[in-house]
């Protein structure tokens, strides 16, 4: 297969992410209910497609990952975080999620950031790995964060200089 190619997602995209982020939905990765009809928007006034890397297969859109602002303050405004990542099952272990990553520094770091952070769920075991394996470190855990199918789950928190 070949190496996902990785783009700024445009506005045309809202519907093919809005799809893939209820296909994907896993209490492994989210922390809220299954979205119902009618579904809200994918872009938003947080978040529109200037905030979102989309990786595309063989033409088609497979995965996204979302780059925010930790928090609205001036005095955070070196630091990017990922704020989502999404990757088609069908595409799993072709390299999207890992090239996906590597986009989101590479922006973060074009856009003068100093340092990128994520939260990932303490029992996603593989994104974690990912993660760990593109520099990312646990520099906090939030023991039993969140409650998720009936167990209680930590909130992992990880980050690296750029």
């Amino acid at each position: 297969m070949t190496e996902p190619y990785i783009r700024t997602a445009v506005p045309e995209d809202e519907e093919a992410l809005g799809r893939l982020d209820r296909e994907v939905w896993s209490y492994r990765h989210a922390v809220g209910p299954r979205e119902q009809p009618p579904y809200e928007p994918f872009f938003n006034d947080r978040s529109g497609p200037r905030d979102h890397l989309v990786a595309e297969l063989g033409g088609r859109l497979v995965g996204y990952v979302r780059l925010g602002f930790p928090t609205p303050l001036a005095s955070n405004a070196h630091v990017r975080q990922i704020q989502g990542l999404a990757v088609a099952d069908e595409a799993r272990g072709h390299g999207v999620g890992r090239a996906l990553v590597r986009a989101a520094v590479e922006e973060a770091r074009r856009r003068g950031a100093r340092r990128i952070t994520l939260r990932v769920l303490g029992h996603n075991t593989p994104a974690r790995r990912l993660y760990e394996s593109e520099g990312f470190a646990v520099e906090g855990i939030q023991p039993e964060e969140f409650r998720l199918a009936g167990e209680y789950v930590d909130d992992v928190l990880m980050g690296r200089r750029i």
